[in-house]
């Protein structure tokens, strides 16, 4: 059993900053990539940011140059980032990893509102 325990969201005005964390525990023999998604109402999950195990990274186009995605592979977690926000930013956000296997996991989310 692997569980994600996730962190870090809230309420913050436009041009604020979060940080966003996400733990994961349980029978974890290896992860090789650790990344956040998020889903705003009516629309469809997708990737925010992900990096992998030797700590290459990668980013939607809506949040290149003010999110920054790293992780500890020691504490087995990962980290976002996220400055210069916008009420589109606006989201439930999901930690997501995936093990040796390969299987994958997702975090319960933790809700992220920028207001205007």
């Amino acid at each position: 059993q692997v569980q994600l325990v996730e962190s870090g969201g809230g309420l913050v005005q436009a041009g604020g900053s979060l940080r966003l964390s996400c733990a994961a525990s349980g029978r974890i023999f290896s992860i090789n990539d650790m990344g956040w998604y998020r889903q705003a109402p009516g629309k469809q999950r997708e990737l925010v940011a992900g990096v992998s195990r030797s700590g290459a990274t990668n980013y939607a186009d809506s949040v290149k140059g003010r999110f920054t995605i790293s992780r500890d592979n020691a504490k087995n977690t990962v980290y976002l980032q996220m400055n210069s926000l916008k009420p589109e930013d606006t989201a439930i956000y999901y930690c997501n990893i995936v093990v040796f296997g390969p299987a994958a996991y997702w975090g319960q989310g933790t809700q992220v509102t920028v207001s205007s």
